[in-house]
């Protein structure tokens, strides 16, 4: 039904404007426990039943604070209104349907507009070997209370991100050699790449985009690994090196608790090295790597700017870190 300044609401009405779980969606379902992309765990919002009566200026204050509320977390302009009073007549306010199907695009896309994040330190670091020249491969899980609370943080703009770094030299004594240089320059442009509701992103630039499956986000995800992004180095001789980002769930989308991101980074590049004769003044591991890094932090949702309470994971883990 379209509706207009001045129309009589009824309580099938308000109802929808509250609880519909179809398009156009009600308050209740992108805001309250909802499903899928929808919801953001905030407390719902009762119907009425008995007719028009039976819908006070109370419950039309409730709808207008909570459309308020999830506006400021996701910062969409919405329509401007003042509260009603009892003994006011209870009427079709403009634009309530625009601003519900504006709410409710936005939490679907992951609250990509979401300003109350914090980002934390380190919340678990995995090093490879002192030296290396095969892979380094590095697994790390982050687990949420539940199944909802894990879809709600994504919902509303939560992000689990991974960066690398080289921390150490490959030649003999710890030094580093130009394949250590160009890994920092590989790590430099792979940046942190952060994994949102709908889609992941990557800070850095350059090198080659080897796969680019960026698009994918949280609510892409599935029980085996999903191919996020491989960087490949563009310098010769190094063009074999790359650095792969993967990441899976539990279970389906509404039943998983933890989603595990995997780090591979892999030295296809020679690997010279000289271990008799006169050695002296020659770096005798040319082509080993020093020591690299994976690091996991997680962009939690604050309530600084209208939701409930803060959104956070539960817990986070190494679940595999090897060399070869």
């Amino acid at each position: 039904m379209a509706y207009t300044a001045g129309d009589t609401i009824l309580d099938d009405e308000y109802n929808t404007f509250v609880n519909s779980s179809s398009s156009p969606f009600g308050y209740n379902h992108f805001a309250g426990t909802g499903s899928g992309a929808y919801g953001l765990g905030q407390t719902h919002l009762a119907t009425v039943s008995g007719g028009s009566s039976t819908i006070t200026a109370a419950h039309w204050n409730s709808l207008f604070t909570g459309l308020d509320n999830i506006g400021n977390h996701t910062n969409d302009s919405l329509t401007a209104r003042t509260a009603v009073s009892a003994g006011d007549t209870i009427a079709i306010k403009a634009a309530v349907e625009a601003d519900l199907a504006t709410l409710a695009a936005s939490v679907a896309g992951g609250s990509t507009g979401a300003t109350a994040l914090t980002t934390s330190s380190a919340k678990q670091t995995s090093n490879s070997s002192s030296t290396w020249t095969g892979s380094h491969t590095v697994e790390h899980s982050v687990t949420f209370a539940n199944a909802d609370t894990m879809r709600h943080f994504f919902n509303a703009g939560g992000k689990i991100n991974v960066q690398k770094s080289r921390t150490g030299g490959g030649q003999a004594g710890g030094g580093a050699n130009s394949k250590d240089s160009n890994w920092t320059n590989l790590y430099a442009a792979l940046g942190t790449i952060a994994i949102g509701s709908q889609t992941s992103t990557r800070s850095g630039s350059g090198e080659t985009l080897t796969t680019n499956g960026l698009a994918n986000g949280f609510h892409d995800l599935g029980t085996g690994y999903t191919h996020i992004i491989r960087l490949t180095e563009a310098t010769s001789p190094y063009t074999s090196n790359y650095i792969d980002v993967h990441a899976k769930l539990d279970a389906a989308v509404g039943s998983a608790v933890k989603i595990t991101v995997k780090t591979t980074a892999v030295d296809g590049a020679a690997d010279n090295s000289y271990t008799s004769g006169n050695t002296s003044g020659v770096n005798q591991f040319p082509d080993r790597n020093g020591q690299h890094t994976a690091t996991i932090t997680v962009t939690s949702v604050t309530d600084a700017q209208g939701l409930a309470s803060a959104i956070a994971e539960s817990s986070t883990a190494v679940v595999s870190n090897s060399t070869t």
